[in-house]
């Protein structure tokens, strides 16, 4: 096992499994704490990249994989028997849902299999892929305790939720609270000394299912209010009032109110997914989660929302939705990054399509989209924007020119108030 001292003194070997947003930064923080830090991953692509010095997450630095590269802290492989070296290794692999709304934890599992079957005596095994309350307990324990290991003895084990936010320029891992709770208080304890070096606060619980609640009541929280906001939203228009006025005032107010904001719908691996997880597991309680059952309904419904308010402003210029052409202002899932998963882009791209229209995209961050069944975009340029009968702002990317935009189109469709500032045309403006 990982002594106390070794960690201290930091000749304790770490791994990392799953290189992608949560995993990169953290092999990289561990790395730069001190660390030696062996990340491993499926694909080869992402060691070899590593191997070189560069980085493939947007957050992470080039010249931080590089020094650490360098200073040879910091390795990829995609051999799983490097575990066998290891003396901690974190789990951060992917937590999707099945297209049942299912979770789907086969790469948790699977995971789990390999540090099973490379498993070192003593070794310290922390899961940060977000799932439902129990996960811990149930599978990665279940699995690393066959063959008569026991926990807080033979292994130690402990959950810790990741808090990845793409993009933010203010919080990144290091500087993010860690929540920590482990099987047994070794465990916890053992977990708690190894993160205090990647990170600047490390809190404690009473257990896994404890630190797995927490990561899910976050996210569910986000979901339920978002959903609000954008109900709110859909009130206000037949009302013919401006959702975005009346949350701007609503948050002068000092105490007991914090805005949450209307858009096209949730995008992320986070948000859309974790309440789901809550969700699901409480059926099997015979317990009905309808705060969040209703605002995924809400939240899944705004593409759908958006499309009528372009088919709407199109009529109102004599133009159907089938033949026109539109322009989609960004399809990452939020501003300035370069992540796409679960966007609301995509689903406003396929109902477009669906309805007959020619559906372009301009994205900074996003050169290449694969829309599915085969079909992939590549981002336009925006210097022609009046060719377009309608564009739409999906992402508030700050490098768009909104004055510009709003000046040279014939409508825009403004699902993220990016227009607020903007004077001239605001006739060609339709908000969300």
């Amino acid at each position: 096992m990982p002594t106390l001292d070794q960690i201290e003194q930091k000749s304790a070997a770490v791994g990392v499994i799953g290189l992608g947003y949560v995993g990169l930064p953290l092999a990289v923080e561990f790395a730069k704490a001190g660390f030696t830090v062996t990340g491993i991953d499926v694909d080869p692509r992402k060691a070899k990249v590593l191997s070189e010095g560069r980085s493939y997450i947007q957050d992470v630095p080039r010249q931080d994989v590089e020094a650490m590269v360098s200073a040879g802290r910091l390795t990829a492989t995609t051999d799983f028997s490097a575990l066998k070296r290891l003396d901690a290794v974190s789990i951060c692999v992917p937590t999707p849902l099945k297209k049942t709304k299912d979770p789907d934890i086969s790469f948790v599992a699977a995971a789990t299999e390999e540090v099973a079957r490379h498993l070192p005596p003593g070794q310290l095994v922390v899961l940060e892929s977000t799932t439902y309350p129990g996960t811990t307990n149930e599978v990665v324990l279940a699995a690393l305790a066959k063959e008569g290991r026991q926990a807080g003895k033979d292994f130690f084990l402990a959950f810790s939720p990741e808090r990845v936010d793409p993009g933010n320029p203010v919080y990144n891992t290091r500087n993010t609270p860690k929540i920590i709770g482990g099987v047994t208080p070794q465990c916890t304890k053992l977990a708690v000394a190894l993160y205090r070096h990647a990170v600047e606060t490390v809190i404690p619980v009473s257990s896994t299912q404890a630190a797995e609640m927490v990561k899910l009541l976050e996210n569910t929280f986000r979901a339920i209010n978002i959903g609000l906001a954008n109900e709110v939203a859909l009130m206000c228009r037949p009302l013919d009032i401006d959702v975005w006025e009346v949350i701007d005032a609503a948050s002068t107010k000092p105490f007991g109110f914090m805005p949450f904001y209307p858009g096209p719908g949730l995008g992320g691996h986070c948000i859309p997914i974790d309440p789901l997880y809550l969700s699901w597991k409480l059926k099997a309680f015979n317990y009905n989660a309808r705060f969040i059952e209703l605002a995924s309904e809400i939240n899944t419904k705004m593409p759908e929302h958006v499309v009528e308010l372009a088919a709407d402003a199109l009529n109102g210029v004599k133009k159907s939705v089938n033949g026109s052409n539109i322009l989609i202002l960004g399809v990452a899932y939020k501003r300035n990054v370069d992540d796409v998963r679960e966007s609301p882009a995509l689903d406003i791209i396929r109902l477009l399509r669906a309805k007959g229209a020619q559906v372009a995209f301009s994205d900074p961050f996003v050169p290449k989209l694969d829309i599915g069944d085969g079909v992939v975009l590549a981002s336009a340029e925006t210097d022609r924007l009046s060719g377009y009968d309608a564009v739409i702002i999906v992402t508030d990317h700050a490098q768009f020119d909104y004055k510009a935009i709003v000046k040279q189109a014939r409508l825009v469709i403004d699902t993220r108030n990016a227009t607020k500032n903007v004077t001239e045309g605001r006739e060609k403006i339709v908000k969300l």
